[in-house]
Order: C-alpha cells, then sequence, then structure tokens
C-alpha cells in the first residue's frame, strides 16, 4: 500500500481547521493540525511532512516567524500560506520567506487540495529526475542537488530557486518567457506570482554576482534572459 503523504497543518480557527484536516484525510493524505505557531513548530521537528499549509495570523507565533524556522530546518519543505489578508505587502513578505503559494480566505478546499497537488506533483517529478549538472560561468549547478558551486564553495538553493535557475540554464543566452516560467514553476501567472518570480530573480542575482561575466537582465514585456559565456548540460 502506498504510504500517505503528511501535511503540517496550523491554523488557529478550530472550525476550519478540523474541517480542513478532515477534508484532506477524506483525500488521501495525512495531516497534523496546530492551532499554533510555537505548536506547528515542534510538530515540524518531531515529524516527517511532505508539505506545510500554514495561516499567517496564529497566536504565540505568525505563520511567517514559523515558516523562517521552518525554512532554517529544511530549506527545499514546500509551503503554502493561508491568510484573510489581501496586502500586496503581506504577499510579497510570504514569497520572500520562500512560500511556494499563497491562498487568501475564503478559498474552496477544493481549491487548497489542487495546489497541494500541484505542489506536490511538481518536488515528486523533480526528485524522479536524473541529475543535471549545467556550467554558467565559473558556477556549477546541479538541479538534482539543488548546488551552486564556485571555487570550492556551495551554495543550496531552495526549490524555487533551483527551478527558475534550471529554467534559466535551460534558455541560456536565450528569453525565457515570463508566462512560460510563471506556468512551469507556480501553476498559474497571476499578479502576486508574477511578484513572487521578481523577487526570486533578485535572489539569483545575489547567489550568482561572484562571477561577473554571468547576468540576469530583464527583456521589457517578455521576460528574462540569462547572459553566460558558457551554459552546458
Amino acid at each position: 500500500m502506498e504510504e500517505k503523504q503528511s501535511i503540517l497543518l496550523c491554523e488557529d480557527d478550530e472550525n476550519l481547521g478540523m474541517l480542513l484536516r478532515e477534508y484532506l484525510q477524506a483525500k488521501g493524505y495525512h495531516a497534523e493540525l496546530c492551532a499554533d505557531g510555537d505548536a506547528g513548530y515542534k510538530a515540524f521537528l518531531k515529524g516527517k511532512f511532505d508539505i506545510c499549509v500554514l495561516d499567517v495570523m496564529m497566536p504565540i507565533k505568525d505563520g511567517f516567524t514559523l515558516a523562517q524556522e521552518i525554512r532554517a530546518a529544511n530549506a527545499n519543505i514546500p509551503i503554502i500560506f493561508l491568510t484573510a489578508k489581501t496586502l500586496k505587502e503581506d504577499i510579497l513578505e510570504g514569497f520572500k520567506i520562500g512560500a511556494d503559494d499563497y491562498i487568501t480566505k475564503p478559498f474552496s478546499m477544493e481549491e487548497l487540495v489542487f495546489r497541494i497537488e500541484a505542489i506536490l506533483r511538481r518536488v515528486c517529478g523533480k526528485k524522479n529526475k536524473e541529475s543535471t549538472v549545467y556550467k554558467i560561468g565559473r558556477f556549477q549547478f546541479d538541479t538534482q542537488k539543488q548546488l551552486l558551486s564556485i571555487d570550492g564553495q556551495q551554495t543550496k538553493l531552495t526549490t524555487k530557486e533551483s527551478e527558475l535557475l534550471g529554467l534559466l540554464c535551460a534558455h541560456a543566452n536565450e528569453i525565457l518567457q515570463r508566462d512560460f516560467a510563471l506556468k512551469t514553476i507556480w501553476i498559474d501567472d497571476n499578479y502576486f506570482n508574477a511578484r513572487s518570480m521578481d523577487v526570486y530573480i533578485t535572489k539569483l542575482r545575489k547567489h550568482l554576482k561572484a562571477d561577473d561575466s554571468i547576468e540576469i537582465i530583464n527583456i521589457h514585456g517578455k521576460g528574462y534572459k540569462l547572459i553566460t559565456p558558457e551554459t552546458e548540460a
């Protein structure tokens, strides 16, 4: 029998939390429910989870703080934020921390499950791919290990950083269409996901700044281009 995928669910609204847990379990997931961020972090350290679904506004420790602590312990686990807030600043803050998705309340449970499934399919599919190593100027980038290396120094990229850099490498010295990248990595090319991608482009530029022969440039109205003297698979 196939092992159930496990979800860490943190939601301080007791009724909503229980409904979500029951629905996720009915869909074949194991879901552990926590009512505050502190309990969520303790559960995360004890358990083995495939994805985290975190409410932003929680007592004791909010969702952003919890996500930062989770990211420090496991840089690659997917995170979805749930929030009643629709302020762009709050949503961008979530993406800066490394959110994989962001759902504003009210939402349908079917939509939440769809987004969970989409992220887990992408993560599992990535794990099953053979390793591809790109040479980017003086850097080496291992897409499977999510490692960016230069002069003996290694940087472990997050899943989103790795996926985006992989697409840029696959289209090196060509235009990576913005809509294509959004639909490939974020599933949806909406405004908030587009802003999230801008944040990750900025992060990648910082990671690559040790080699000034490399540049990620904006192509107005189209997308991005990775400029590099040599990029090989």
